[in-house]
């Protein structure tokens, strides 16, 4: 495997430059995390799930499987010949899936992010990871901040974190001061926040729609709800202000809702400031400095001129950044995903957004 590993690093990978920001890898079987497990989690440990908004056809791209065997995203060379070499990516960051965000038991799901912190560091950003392509995320548990906080610091400095992550299903909005822990120590190692949807509606998470849906089409269309949700939480509950270093990403909840969240808040904050007089500026004013968005899944309509124009109303030569979403069933190829863009914002959405903000 060493041998493999180091002749495909040594390849010509005609790089672009292009930071995918969403990528996922898997373990290849639950064991490979279990092995990172004290008892009595490991004997509890069963891989997690969406349970019952799982995808009803299939959840990957069928052209993703190993050809040696295994689920989609768990073989590094595989990853690379399809995606990495293919695209010519220079960094992949990782964002792997725990689900340990749905679990009701504060301790378990503690352990559950740690173990897959440590599965991450010692595989995907340590034996397999020769050239640095892949840059990973500190998986967190929010049920417990101040654990989280402990894990965070305990990853603090690693070469190749370069974010922590948890989903966006919670019990609460993430602006509220129970969370604080975590932001002191996002801010305090200079990590940003990426949000990622998987556990909305699910085990002791609530569902940002009125109800539960009836269909996975319903609860996938509407995932950015939640996302809505927590940023105007963060802007209004003064996260920004608190904690001036403090980054958030929000990964693979949509795109284009942005510019009217924010004209529809930023007239509610003229009429309402009194009620907020820790948010000193415009909400949307925050966004350049605390706020990314990556792009999958990018909406898409009929007339490409219409999502140019959403694209500039979004600001996005400076908020946007490219996510593939690799290798989920509605996978954005770098070559598909976007009309043709003049090449300074193409530059600002492919590379520099992220290369900026995860100092690369």
């Amino acid at each position: 495997m060493e041998e493999q590993i180091k002749s495909t690093h040594n390849r010509s990978t005609n790089k672009t430059g292009i930071i995918d920001c969403d990528v996922h890898p898997y373990p290849k079987n639950k064991e490979e995390i279990q092995s990172y497990m004290k008892q009595p989690w490991r004997e509890r440990f069963n891989s997690g799930g969406r349970g019952h908004y799982g995808n009803p056809v299939h959840g990957d791209r069928q052209d993703a499987k190993p050809p040696g065997g295994g689920p989609s995203g768990s073989d590094p060379e595989f990853l690379r010949e399809q995606h990495v070499l293919k695209y010519g990516i220079d960094h992949c960051i990782l964002l792997p899936r725990a689900f340990c965000n749905l679990l009701p038991d504060p301790d378990f799901a503690t352990a559950v992010a740690a173990a897959f912190n440590d599965w991450l560091a010692d595989t995907w950003l340590g034996k397999y990871n020769g050239d640095g392509v892949f840059k990973g995320s500190i998986t967190i548990a929010h049920q417990d901040p101040l654990a989280a906080a402990a894990e965070i610091r305990r990853w603090a400095g690693h070469p190749h974190f370069v974010q922590v992550m948890t989903d966006s299903g919670a019990r609460a909005p993430f602006g509220q001061r129970q969370y604080y822990p975590i932001y002191e120590a996002c801010a305090e190692a200079g990590l940003p926040l990426a949000i990622h949807p998987g556990t909305d509606g699910m085990g002791i998470n609530i569902q940002p729609t009125p109800g539960y849906p009836t269909h996975y089409i319903e609860w996938h269309t509407c995932l950015s709800l939640g996302f809505q949700a927590h940023l105007v939480s963060f802007i209004t509950e003064g996260v920004f202000e608190r904690f001036p270093g403090f980054k958030v990403v929000l990964v693979e909840g949509g795109v284009s809702w942005l510019p009217a969240l924010m004209w529809r808040l930023d007239a509610e904050y003229k009429a309402l400031r009194y009620e907020v007089p820790w948010v000193k500026k415009r909400p949307s004013d925050y966004l350049r400095d605390h706020v990314r968005i990556t792009s999958q899944p990018l909406e898409r309509p009929d007339n490409d001129s219409h999502l140019l124009q959403t694209l500039e109303m979004m600001d996005a030569e400076h908020l946007l950044m490219f996510s593939s979403d690799y290798p989920h069933w509605d996978f954005d190829s770098p070559k598909l995903a976007f009309p043709k863009l003049p090449e300074p914002l193409w530059q600002r959405i492919f590379k520099e957004n992220a290369k900026q903000l995860y100092k690369l």
